[in-house]
């Protein structure tokens, strides 16, 4: 049995270096460029209060435009949000009914709202299962914000990252077929051009509400050098302090992408 050869050490060093350059420009007072958040725990909030789960839900809309409007205003680049996964489908029909009808109604609302602060809407992930009018309202509130400038917000809906690869290795593997790739040429960089975020910086801070301490199949090749932050607060609690909590942890932690601590002190200080 042939052994798998080892990666190329030039493409492997060309790979952190320019990992670490994105780490050493990160944006003012050392804040992340891309922040991604799994927002869990609305559920939870609502029986503890014993409400409708549906009610959880609600709030939760609530923190997440409180949380994109504190992005914002501390002018980081990007923002993904995890609004439904596509292992969501398995909960309760009428409760992805509801959630379904909640994004579209959210949407709806706050697309003008968006484009008035600047922010451009992005939404990521398979859109053939979701209804007419949901995809509909995603056309229009993406259109209505394309030009805008300031934090894009990404909204992951319907999304896996086993998905997401899946389909990139599709797309990859069609131009193979037509003639139009040399598989030699398949290189991490341009996976990432077949990928959902094909131009935005790898997250730098992943934020996880809820108590709970797992990625669940989000941007699981985005976030090999993501740095962690799990939190007890149910998303529906998650506010400004607590994202200012977790982007001061972020602040105090050393990225080194696989290089010794004197190698980035060095890097930084050169």
């Amino acid at each position: 049995m042939s052994s798998s050869p080892l990666p190329d050490v030039d493409t492997t060093t060309a790979f952190l270096d320019r990992s670490l350059q994105r780490d050493t420009t990160r944006g003012k007072n050392n804040l992340p460029r891309h922040v991604a958040i799994v927002m869990d725990g609305s559920g939870r909030w609502a029986r503890r209060r014993r409400l409708p789960r549906f009610a959880g839900h609600r709030a939760g809309v609530d923190a997440a435009k409180g949380i994109v409007r504190a992005c914002g205003e501390k002018e980081i680049e990007v923002l993904t949000l995890f609004a439904f996964s596509s292992e969501n489908w398995s909960r309760p029909p009428e409760e992805v009914e509801m959630l379904m009808g909640l994004f579209t109604a959210v949407l709806e609302q706050e697309a003008r709202n968006l484009r008035d602060y600047n922010v451009r809407l992005e939404v990521v992930g398979e859109r053939r299962t979701l209804n007419d009018m949901l995809r509909k309202c995603i056309v229009q509130a993406e259109e209505l914000t394309r030009e805008n400038t300031g934090l894009r917000l990404i909204i992951a809906m319907n999304y896996g990252g086993r998905w997401d690869l899946t389909q990139a290795c599709r797309a990859i593997a069609d131009r193979v077929r037509a003639g139009k790739l040399d598989p030699d040429s398949i290189t991490p960089e341009l996976i990432d051009k077949f990928l959902s975020l094909p131009e935005s910086p790898a997250p730098d801070l992943l934020i996880r509400t809820g108590g709970e301490m797992r990625v669940s199949n989000f941007l699981i090749w985005h976030l090999v050098y993501t740095e962690l932050y799990f939190t007890d607060i149910l998303w529906p609690d998650f506010d400004q302090g607590s994202l200012d909590a977790a982007l001061d942890d972020f602040a105090r932690r050393q990225r080194r992408f696989g290089r010794t601590s004197e190698q980035v002190v060095h890097t930084r200080t050169s």
